[in-house]
C-alpha cells in the first residue's frame, strides 16, 4: 500500500498527518510504528489521522496515534495542525471546526495571523477518571517511587491522563528517568503523561512532558494546559499563562471552576511524501 502524508509539527512537537477522507487507508499497530520510525519511516512523535465524523456536530474525526502504535484520547498542538491542514486543503472552509475526539468533542478556531486556537475542554480531577487510584480527589498527591523515593505531584484530565510535578530546575529534572517510573506506576492503570514544571512568574512557566508512548518531546498542548492548569490551582499562576516548551512558546488561559481551557500556539509544515507501507 502506497500512502500519501505530510509532515507538520506544533512547537517541535512532529506529526505524521494522513487524510484519510480523500483516500482509503487502514493502518495496523505495526504500520503505525512502522510510519513514526525516525530510523526506518517518516518519524514523529505522534500519527494524525483525518476521517469522516460519525457523530452529529462534528466535522471530522479526529484520530491520535502515539509513536509505539497505540491510539490516545488528545493531543492538542496535533490538534492545531489537524485545523491548519483540512482548512489549507480545502477540506473545509470553515474557521471555526469540531471534531470528535476519542477523548470527546473538540473546538478548533483558526486564527487571522495563522495560529490556532484549541477549546480543550473543562479540566476533570475526580481520579476515576484520569483513572489514578486515590481515594478522593486533592489538590497533589505523595507518590512512593522505586528510583526516587516519594514525589509530591497534582492528578487531572485533560481527555488524557497527566501528572505534573512542580520543581525548581526544569533543566536539571530527570525527565526521563522519573518520568519513564511515573508513566508506568500502578496507581496509574492506564499510564499517564508526566510534566516537569518550572514557575517564572505568574504569568511564565517552563515545561518538560514526558508522554506516554513516546517519551520526552519537544512539546505537549494538553500537556502545557495540565501545567497551567495545576499551577493556577495552586495559586501560583494567573489565567492568562505563556508556556515555554524545548520547541517553543504556547499560550494557556483558564477562568478556573467550570471553564474550559484554551490552548493558542503556532503550525508549521515541514515536508510532504508517499510511502510503501
Amino acid at each position: 500500500m502506497e500512502l500519501q502524508f505530510t509532515k507538520m509539527h506544533g512547537t517541535g512537537n512532529d506529526f505524521v498527518v494522513i487524510d484519510a477522507v480523500s483516500q482509503p487507508v487502514s493502518l495496523t499497530p505495526d504500520q503505525l510504528r512502522r510510519l513514526a520510525d525516525r530510523h526506518l519511516g517518516v518519524g514523529c512523535d505522534q500519527v494524525l489521522m483525518i476521517e469522516r465524523p460519525s457523530q452529529a456536530g462534528a466535522d471530522f474525526r479526529y484520530r491520535i496515534f502515539n509513536a509505539d502504535g497505540g491510539e490516545v484520547e488528545q493531543c492538542g498542538n496535533g490538534a492545531r495542525c489537524f485545523a491548519r491542514f483540512v482548512h489549507d486543503r480545502g477540506l473545509t472552509t470553515k474557521d471555526d471546526i469540531r471534531v470528535q475526539t476519542l477523548g470527546g468533542a473538540v473546538g478548533l478556531c483558526i486564527l487571522p495571523d495563522g495560529r490556532v486556537t484549541v477549546d480543550m475542554g473543562v479540566p476533570r480531577f475526580d481520579p476515576a477518571v484520569v483513572p489514578f487510584q486515590a481515594p478522593a480527589a486533592a489538590p497533589t498527591y505523595e507518590l512512593q517511587t522505586r528510583d526516587h523515593g516519594p514525589v509530591r505531584l497534582s492528578v487531572l484530565s485533560m481527555g488524557n491522563p497527566h501528572a505534573v510535578l512542580v520543581v525548581d530546575d526544569v533543566a536539571s529534572a530527570p525527565v526521563a528517568a522519573l518520568g519513564t517510573e511515573i508513566g508506568g506506576h500502578p496507581r496509574f492503570p492506564q499510564g499517564v503523561n508526566v510534566g516537569f514544571m518550572q514557575v517564572v512568574d505568574r504569568d511564565r512557566i517552563k515545561l518538560r512532558v514526558w508522554e506516554r508512548g513516546a517519551g520526552e518531546t519537544l512539546a505537549c498542548g494538553s500537556g502545557a494546559c495540565a501545567a497551567a492548569v495545576t499551577g493556577r490551582r495552586l495559586d501560583r499562576l494567573d489565567e492568562q499563562v505563556a508556556v515555554e516548551l524545548p520547541g517553543g512558546t504556547v499560550t494557556i488561559q483558564w477562568e478556573g471552576d467550570d471553564r474550559p481551557v484554551r490552548l493558542t500556539g503556532p503550525v508549521a509544515y515541514v515536508f510532504e511524501g508517499r510511502i510503501e507501507l
